[in-house]
Order: structure tokens, then sequence, then C-alpha cells
């Protein structure tokens, strides 16, 4: 185990990689810098996606990532076998991870879809019952993308395909009356409950503490609404702009007193992340406001 002093926590879309060109050649090339002052620091990078652990698999390979990381918005938190000497208590063992699960599993995330459905009156199709190919022509991804993303744990993505207004928003009102969240979406809505990235950052640290008996300083960066519940749970917070160099209105408003980053993309995410090195200290901890 490393003895670093801080955890850099980092949204993968929008973020760490640029929206209209994820290339992971193109992160490494333009964040190289602070990937070598990352691992001079000793410091974790720990890398949240709202994908699936088969979407992050490529980048972590091209990254050589050996570090924790969350997957489907805080549906779970994977932790390489060996990061930690002591017991994960909660956490279970799936191939080479060790799987501490927020969200609700994805079968009782399809069945609920199924159940929302027949209650509201809804038409949906979901993931589980399309093909990788059907999924590549209704949301413009490369087949081999649609099939990694086909392969959930947490959550299920679906569309309506047919209602009213009226029936959409009893589906909505009757997923929150039965603690699910259904999480509008274009074409593609997703249903999910427990997921939390704030909680896998809150948890992690805990063990990253206990394990290192030293305070650790979690530094949180990402762009867009999503990253919210990730940025307020760190002990710093930075926001990138997104593409037109604008911020996101939410977490303008939310989390004020955040670190503002120059530019977005991954030389923005570069330049980002070596200030945040140099300047966690002096700054001071952002808190959502409600």
């Amino acid at each position: 185990m490393l003895a670093p002093t801080r955890v850099i926590f980092t949204a993968v879309e929008g973020t760490l990689l640029d929206p209209h060109s994820p290339s992971p050649s193109q992160f490494l090339s333009a964040a190289g810098e602070a990937l070598e002052e990352i691992e001079r620091r000793r410091v974790p990078l720990v890398l949240a996606t709202s994908g699936t652990r088969a979407e992050l698999d490529p980048l972590r390979r091209k990254m050589e990532h050996g570090h924790p990381f969350v997957t489907e918005s805080g549906g779970g938190l994977f932790i390489p076998d060996g990061y930690f000497t002591q017991h994960l208590q909660g956490a279970v063992r799936q191939g080479r991870f060790f799987c501490v699960a927020f969200g609700r599993p994805y079968a009782d995330a399809v069945a609920a879809t199924e159940e929302l459905a027949e209650e509201s009156g809804a038409s949906i199709v979901g993931y589980s019952q399309m093909t990788a190919r059907e999924i590549s022509r209704n949301t413009g991804e490369p087949l081999r993308q649609a099939e990694l993303a086909r392969q959930r744990e947490f959550s299920e993505r679906f569309f309506f395909a047919g209602g009213t207004e009226r029936i959409i928003n009893k589906f909505e009102r009757e997923a929150r009356a039965n603690g699910w969240d259904a999480i509008p979406g274009e074409p593609f809505w997703e249903l999910r409950s427990g997921n939390d990235e704030g909680r896998a950052l809150r948890h992690l640290m805990r063990l990253l503490r206990d394990a290192l008996h030293t305070r650790l300083r979690a530094v949180a960066i990402g762009s867009g609404a999503g990253d919210l519940s990730l940025l307020s749970a760190a002990d710093h917070a930075v926001v990138l702009p997104r593409r037109g160099q604008e911020f996101d209105a939410t977490l303008s408003s939310r989390l004020p007193r955040a670190i503002r980053g120059e530019t977005s993309g991954p030389a923005g995410w570069n330049q980002a992340v070596l200030q945040a090195l140099e300047e966690t200290d002096s700054v001071r901890k952002p808190t959502a406001e409600t």
C-alpha cells in the first residue's frame, strides 16, 4: 500500500474524456504530465463512470490503472484484489476485484422496470430485451461499445415505446414510491436505486484512512450535474467547463466555492490536476447548498 496525502476522484464522461472525442489515446497524450505527477506523488486516481465496468475496462487497460473505480453512477465500488490487507466488510469478490455494491442488482432493476411499466400502463423496451445491434442503432454507438454498455450490473436503461406524458409522469411517480430513481435521457432513460458516487467516495476514503493511519484529503473533479454527489462528498472540488467553456448551472449554484478549471477535456483535466496537487492544502471544502 502506498502512503499518499490525498486521493483524486475524477468523473470520466465529459471530464477526463472529451465527450466529442472520447479517445483514451487522446487523453493519455493530453494528460501525460498530470498522470506522471500523480504517479510520482503516489496519489491514487479513482475513476468514476456513469457507464458499466465493461465500458471502463478498455480505458483502464490503456492507462494501466490499478486503483479502485466506481461504475454506473455509484452503483458499485470495485477494489483490486490485494489493494488492502484488511478485511473488506460488505465486499463480494467478482473476478480480480472486490465489489461494494450501493445500487440494487441488475436483475432487480429489470424486474422493477417491467413492473412499473405494467402499473403505469407504459410501453417500454429495456436493454435486457435488446441486442447490442439494436442498442447501437438507437444510440449511434459503435456495435462494440453497445455490447459493453449492455453488460449492466446496477441499473437498467430503457425507452418509452409508447405512452402519453401523463403515463410517463405516472411511471416516474410509481418509481419514486417504490424506492427507484427514473433518470430521464434521450432516447434512453435509466432506472436505479441506491447508486451514489458520493457514498462510494466516503466509503473508500474510510478504508484508505484506516489502512494508512493518516489524514487523507479527497479531491474530486467533474463537469456536469451528474457529478454533484461525487464533488459534494470531497474535501476539495474542481469543476471543469463543458465544451464551449460554459460551466454547468447546477454545479455553479450548488458548489459556489469549488475551484473552476480553465478549459474542458483532457487538456483542462491535466491542468486542473496539476493545480489541485499544488493548491489542495490552501482551499476550503465546498458544501452543496440545499
